[in-house]
């Protein structure tokens, strides 16, 4: 009889949320290579395809709404607002059409962290498992005018949170008091598989100069004049056309990396996170993660109302150097002053396990083979 698979509903906001999943399947495939494993989620095909190290099946579709971006560092609320509430209008709906995509029970369902994946897995009668770093009622009660205008969204988010068999609680968390049977488990986070001086010497990123990574996630910062940065004379600066576009000759100084000919390299982007000295982003779990494995400091700016970035500033200097550039600073060009303070600050003396996938990995296994 073939194995019944492990299916992943993986919210397609921002990639903290792929990313990890992606290290936690890369370890349940290499534990159980018989294992089927099925992905749904509206996440960029292209990110899975580049990553994931064993077989999987991607079934394209969304998931949830999360929180709309306008672009990498701001919001838009009142698309959020109306995204959100729609979609929970449609819940019985979408969960009927789940069952008619899924046609067979799977083993287990993980979800990180879709409140659907634990209304789908209810109706199935299958056991569920919630994985993450926050909730989206614990976003959304950060939104006043959100829960004014649709009072019942955040209960019927924590009603379908409450379904979940078992929770497993990320550090820099909030929200995990919604399940009823949660614990907490150990970061989860891509490691650089390339010493520091490979990916430097692979990539034009000299060996005695101090080195900073743009890295603002799919929007970029397009916005950006890459030539008029004032640390030019003192720092390399290292972007992907993601991040950055080049709208004509840049600086020697500026190592302009094109995505898809780096990933072609083999090299992955948490080798250019430990590669660097510092990396100037907005605060999100996988960025985190990356400096945190990669021992990168963080130079970050603000990056609009989101309850999770004012968490992780408070939490991240505990574990990151790390501080803080405005935005109009960052858009002007004037990076130096926070450059040079940056490396002047002390690196912080508390650690964090990072073995969560292998961690994640074995509590799938047993619970999988506990429903089958």
């Amino acid at each position: 009889m073939p194995l019944r698979p492990v299916v992943f509903y993986i919210s397609g906001h921002g990639f903290g949320h792929a990313s990890r999943q992606v290290e936690v399947i890369n370890a349940l495939g290499l534990a159980r290579p018989d294992l089927p494993l099925v992905l749904r989620s509206s996440v960029n095909a292209d990110l899975l395809a580049r990553t994931m190290r064993v077989p999987y099946e991607l079934i394209p579709g969304e998931c949830d709404t999360g929180v709309v971006q306008s672009s990498s560092l701001a919001h838009d609320d009142d698309a959020t607002f109306r995204q959100a509430i729609a979609f929970q209008a449609s819940m019985p709906a979408r969960i009927d059409a789940e069952l008619r995509t899924l046609t067979s029970a799977p083993a287990l369902i993980v979800g990180d962290i879709p409140p659907l994946a634990f209304e789908v897995a209810e109706r199935m009668g299958v056991r569920s498992l919630a994985i993450g770093n926050f909730t989206w009622d614990w976003i959304y009660e950060g939104f006043s005018e959100l829960t004014a205008s649709a009072p019942d969204l955040v209960p019927a988010i924590q009603a379908a949170y409450k379904k979940a068999s078992r929770a497993l609680e990320l550090p820099l968390a909030g929200g995990f008091e919604v399940f009823p049977n949660s614990e907490r488990i150990p970061l989860i986070a891509r490691h650089p598989t390339r010493s520091r001086e490979d990916t430097r010497r692979r990539f034009g990123v000299p060996l005695d100069r101090p080195a900073a990574l743009l890295s603002f996630g799919g929007y970029g910062l397009p916005a950006l004049d890459l030539t008029s940065l004032d640390c030019l004379r003192d720092w390399t600066i290292v972007t992907t056309d993601r991040s950055a576009a080049s709208n004509g000759p840049l600086p020697s100084e500026v190592v302009l990396l094109l995505e898809r000919e780096f990933f072609a390299t083999g090299f992955r982007y948490e080798d250019l996170v430990a590669a660097v000295d510092v990396v100037v982003t907005k605060p999100g779990y996988g960025i985190t993660a990356e400096c945190i494995t990669g021992q990168t400091s963080m130079l970050y700016t603000s990056r609009g109302h989101f309850r999770e970035y004012d968490l992780l500033v408070r939490e991240v200097p505990r574990f990151v150097r790390s501080r803080f550039i405005s935005q109009a600073d960052l858009f002007a060009g004037r990076l130096t002053s926070s450059l040079d303070a940056l490396m002047t600050q002390p690196q912080p003396a508390e650690t964090l396990p990072t073995n969560g996938a292998e961690i994640v990995a074995g509590t799938i296994l047993r619970m999988a083979d506990a429903g089958r």
